[in-house]
């Protein structure tokens, strides 16, 4: 028997939100953005999700990882000075990791800390 649905939640959403959300949803195989929405709410509420968990851990992810990508620019300076250190990958790699994290955040309505400065020019070492 279904359920009898006779209140109405409204959200305030700008085109392109929606456009992304209706996308997604049925990216996921839900038939409607409503059913889709409906299941994150439940899922949320069993799990005691407030939804501010998954942006603050990727806050902290992305700061780890800028922290690694710094680490990895100062072995890319030592191999500049003579020492034969190949980080090229490490580096592109943790960019990319960071700009798939940043859209993350972007999504979720967080900032992300932005970069310091732009890595010139690939270089292998």
């Amino acid at each position: 028997m279904p359920i009898v649905r006779t209140s109405h939640l409204s959200v305030r959403a700008s085109p392109a939100e929606l456009d992304r959300w209706n996308s997604v949803a049925h990216h996921l195989g839900h038939a409607t953005t409503a059913h889709w929405i409906r299941a994150l709410l439940a899922t949320s509420e069993l799990a005691g999700d407030n939804g501010q968990q998954v942006g603050s851990e990727l806050y902290s992810l992305r700061h780890a990882l800028s922290r690694i990508g710094n680490n990895l620019n100062q072995l890319a300076h030592s191999a500049h000075c003579g020492d034969t250190v190949y980080c090229e990958t490490m580096l592109s790699e943790l960019e990319n990791r960071l700009q798939q994290i940043d859209l993350l955040l972007a999504r979720s309505g967080r900032q992300s800390t932005g970069r310091r400065c732009a890595r010139p020019a690939r270089t292998l070492h």
